[in-house]
Order: structure tokens, then C-alpha cells, then sequence
């Protein structure tokens, strides 16, 4: 197997562009173009992470071999948990396995979901490491299969300061900075939201009161208990940052279905606008700052979508169930 050198600008430890994007036609373009910079990562003592679809995975991992710096992570269990957690995740590694001086690569293939409001979460998350990641000893290479929808690879094009082929790497001149990513990402509409709420409170006066009619409201759907809880919990951190944080009035509605729940909140502030927030405490590690409101209810929602008017800021919940 030739080696392909995947090199570029910027592509040394430390940087905030060590983030390339390659588009596959088969898993075994993955493997002939990841292991051999994998193997040249292990060589000079970076430690790797292989998080990809089981058909690319097979050939990855046979063709860089036992090396026990090798970590082979369930493509399903670190992509289709919350977008948090998989931040968390990658940090983690670098953390533990990075050689003092080295850093950890990563192929990564994110499980984008089904619906496009599965889709925003990880085109965003695809985003977002740009920054997240640009303080930690990583390296990440995402492959995305060119059978995948437009927008998705319109992502990739996007999101990855560098591209990969066969032919090595160059810098990608459709990279857009991911603040403006971030914010001109649309936002699906939501059917619930045409339609009576089971649950508003326009104009919230009585904190506690409104607690506990969501929580009195929850307890009459038909759902996992765990699920349910986790919603309440993150509808709570959010009414309470919009009426301890926010501008006045605040609201909130939220909607039932069979299977499904949605809540909106919002506040009639117009200058808050951080396209990085909730993917980390926003106080950072000591989490006795506080600022953990939005971060908690990435982790405990499906989707989590914030939209700014000339009317305020509203934050969009959504949980499902099967």
C-alpha cells in the first residue's frame, strides 16, 4: 500500500485546522487512504482512534494492524448519543492517550440520523469541533460517503479546513469560519409548533407555578419515565434562564404527541448571540460557575435549536421515542 501524504498548512500539534474532510466511493478508499497516515501517526508516536460505519471500519483496522494505540470505538454509540457527549468523547481521548507532544488522530464517520432535524445536530456538531477541538493534541479526518444527500456533503465541503484524496491534502476553499456557519445554518421547521400548545405560558409571572404544571403536564404522557424526566429537567434549565438571564416578558409552550414532545422557550432579549453555546459548561471545567443550563439540555434532548427575531430568543426542545 503506497503511502499518501496528508499534510498540510497548519497541520502540525496545536493547530485549529487539523480538521480534514475525505468523500469515499468505497470502504476501501477509506482504508487506502486513512491507514497509511494513521500508521505514520503511530510511527512517530501519535495514538489513533477509529470511530466509522462497520464497512469502512473492517478494512481500517485490518490494514493498521494490532497496535494497541489503536482505539477502535462503536460508531453508533459515540455519533448517535447527543453531540455534547461526542465533544466530550474526543477530549477525552486526547486527553488520556496523547503522547506529551503528540496528539491522537482520529477517522471519524459521523451517523447523521434519519430526519434533517437529526441532521442540523451533526451538521453543526461537524462545525463546532473547529473550535472545540482546537485547544486539544487532535488530528480528525471525517469520511463521508458520496452516496450521502447533498446537504451532508455540502457539510463536509464546509465544515473541514482540509481536503483529502488519494492525491494528498489541500486546503479546502469552501471552509466556511464556523461562527458564520453556525449561524446561517437553517433551522427545520417544526410541525407541533402550528398547533395549539397542550402547555403556554406567555408571559411567565409564576416560576415554580409553571414548573409544576409541565411536570403535572408530563406526567400524563405515555412515555419512558427516563426520557420524560430528562426533558423536564431541561425545560426547567431553560425557563430558568430566561427569566433569571433573559429580558422580559419570557415564555414557554410546549406541545404533545404520541411519541414525541416539543417545548419552546423564550425571552425577549436581543444581545446574546454565541453560536458555540451549550457545547460546553460555558464556565469551562469548574462547573461551580454554573453556566451549565443549555450544555445539559443538548445532553438531554434530541434537538436543541436556538433562533433569534427581532421579537427575542427562543430555544427549541424536542424528544422522541419509540
Amino acid at each position: 500500500m503506497a503511502a499518501v501524504p496528508v499534510v498540510g498548512p497548519g497541520a502540525g500539534p496545536g493547530s485549529d485546522t487539523a480538521h480534514d474532510a475525505l468523500v469515499y466511493d468505497t470502504p476501501e478508499q477509506v482504508a487506502e487512504v486513512a491507514a497509511p497516515w494513521l500508521l505514520e501517526g503511530l510511527a512517530a508516536g501519535d495514538a489513533a482512534v477509529i470511530a466509522t460505519g462497520p464497512e469502512t471500519a473492517g478494512p481500517l483496522r485490518e490494514a493498521v494492524g494490532e497496535d494497541p494505540r489503536v482505539f477502535v470505538v462503536e460508531r453508533h454509540d459515540l455519533y448517535r448519543s447527543r453531540t455534547p457527549t461526542a465533544v466530550t468523547a474526543f477530549r477525552r481521548f486526547a486527553a488520556e492517550h496523547a503522547a506529551p507532544g503528540r496528539r491522537v488522530r482520529a477517522v471519524g464517520e459521523v451517523d447523521f440520523g434519519a430526519t434533517v432535524a437529526d441532521w442540523r445536530e451533526w451538521q453543526a456538531y461537524e462545525s463546532v469541533i473547529n473550535a472545540a477541538f482546537a485547544p486539544f493534541p487532535l488530528w480528525g479526518l471525517c469520511v463521508f460517503s458520496a452516496t450521502l444527500p447533498e446537504p451532508l456533503l455540502a457539510t463536509a465541503r464546509h465544515t473541514h479546513p482540509g481536503l483529502v484524496t488519494a492525491d494528498g491534502w489541500t486546503a479546502n476553499r469552501d471552509y466556511v469560519d464556523p461562527a458564520t456557519y453556525l449561524r446561517t445554518l437553517p433551522v427545520p421547521d417544526e410541525p407541533l409548533e402550528a398547533t395549539p400548545p397542550a402547555l403556554a405560558d406567555d408571559a411567565i409571572a409564576d416560576y415554580t407555578g409553571l414548573r409544576h404544571a409541565v411536570r403535572a403536564l408530563l406526567e400524563t404522557v405515555d412515555g419512558p419515565r427516563d426520557v420524560l424526566e430528562d426533558f423536564l429537567m431541561a425545560v426547567d434549565e431553560m425557563a430558568s434562564n430566561a427569566v433569571r438571564h433573559g429580558a422580559p416578558p419570557a415564555g414557554l409552550r410546549l406541545w404533545t404527541a404520541p411519541g414525541r414532545l416539543v417545548c419552546t422557550v423564550r425571552d425577549s432579549g436581543r444581545g446574546w448571540d454565541d453560536p458555540f453555546a451549550g457545547y460546553g459548561p460555558a464556565h469551562g471545567a469548574d462547573l461551580s460557575h454554573g453556566g451549565m443550563g443549555l450544555w445539559l439540555a443538548r445532553q438531554l434532548c434530541d434537538h436543541v435549536a436556538i433562533r433569534r427575531d427581532e421579537h427575542g430568543v427562543s430555544v427549541r426542545l424536542s424528544t422522541a421515542w419509540t
